[in-house]
């Protein structure tokens, strides 16, 4: 008999797991849905035609409204937006008018070079955002609190695009420690097979340490100009969690036994905030992938960000529509993935 109160409890918590498991699918097509309307609504207010980018300035009547025709741009906008969402269903994400070749294609082509970009900027502004939250809690209000206060402020101040074009100026231009714009020198751009899209990989798995440190010196100013905006928010977000963990009765009752600053910060504060952490690392690493447009235009890195960008200035809608379901798909996937862990980890947020 006394199983029956723990079956009926197991079943009603499987009930409560999956309804919140759907609502947050639901949610999460919502989003998609509602972020391909408004992208698809702005593509068509751009004043750049897309039929003139085709078929030319000098195209005549009957070409134009052929090429209008055979670009469905002559049907109603609710007509166009539902046979892309048909389109996109069957995995068909447009033709590009400006690659001449399936958006798909451009994308996994282009993704990879974002995806390891962000990656090690993430992982370069995660350590050291996190050891500058560490350093500024240690002693609050201190000269080394104030300093990394200072830097956080200068990371969010910054702009990425100017701060990348002094850093290709003096690393690249005048030190020469930099290997300058692009993913590898052209001696190796036509010689490595991509195996796997990223390059650090793909030149270590060629054998070519010369290759490879290459990559390396192509790859390491854009990590650290993109990872100081990471490494900005990550430092004042720790900062603040930790400093507001510190006034609870326990780090008092710590205090009060001996224990001192260091033991407090790492083995009470620390683990504290690790629901905290992994919010902020997670949704930093999604506004990395979003936002490493400017970094990947200033250093021509072959990325979807650059991929955008040249759409957007020839019109291209099909190429517009893939790349920012593509990132906005991740942003929300990686806003998903950052409650599921924060819940696993911390038990006072189930």
């Amino acid at each position: 008999m006394a199983t029956l109160p723990a079956n009926a409890g197991f079943a009603r918590r499987l009930r409560q797991r999956s309804g919140r498991l759907l609502t947050n699918l639901l949610s999460l097509l919502v989003t998609l849905f509602g972020l391909l309307a408004f992208t698809f609504m702005l593509s068509h207010l751009s004043p750049v035609d897309p039929v003139m980018q085709i078929a030319g300035d000098h195209a005549s009547p009957s070409t134009y409204a052929q090429v209008r025709h055979d670009l469905g741009l002559d049907k109603p906008l609710p007509v166009q937006f539902g046979r892309y969402i048909a389109n996109l269903a069957q995995g068909n994400l447009g033709h590009s008018h400006l690659t001449n070749g399936p958006v798909i294609d451009d994308l996994k082509r282009t993704f990879p070079a974002t995806l390891e970009l962000a990656t090690c900027a993430m992982i370069f502004g995660g350590v050291l955002g996190t050891l500058l939250a560490l350093l500024a809690a240690w002693k609050p209000g201190s000269l080394l609190d104030n300093t990394v206060r200072l830097i956080s402020l200068l990371g969010y101040s910054v702009p990425v695009f100017w701060l990348g074009l002094l850093g290709l100026l003096l690393f690249y231009a005048v030190l020469h420690w930099s290997a300058g714009p692009g993913q590898l020198d052209d001696i190796w751009v036509y010689t490595l097979e991509p195996k796997t899209g990223f390059v650090l990989i793909d030149s270590w798995l060629s054998g070519d340490r010369e290759m490879l440190f290459n990559a390396i010196a192509h790859l390491w100013l854009p990590v650290v100009i993109l990872g100081m905006l990471s490494m900005a928010g990550i430092t004042r977000l720790m900062r603040a969690a930790l400093l507001e963990e510190s006034n609870k009765e326990y780090v008092v009752l710590a205090r009060a036994k001996g224990a001192g600053r260091t033991r407090i910060l790492l083995w009470h504060l620390l683990p504290n905030v690790r629901g905290t952490l992994i919010t902020v690392l997670t949704l930093s690493y999604a506004t990395l992938l979003e936002g490493s447009v400017l970094t990947e235009t200033v250093f021509a890195w072959p990325g979807v960000g650059r991929y955008m960008t040249n759409a957007l200035f020839a019109s291209d809608v099909p190429a517009i529509l893939g790349s920012t379901l593509l990132i906005g798909g991740s942003f929300i996937l990686l806003n998903a993935l950052a409650d599921a862990l924060t819940a696993l980890t911390d038990p006072r947020t189930r």
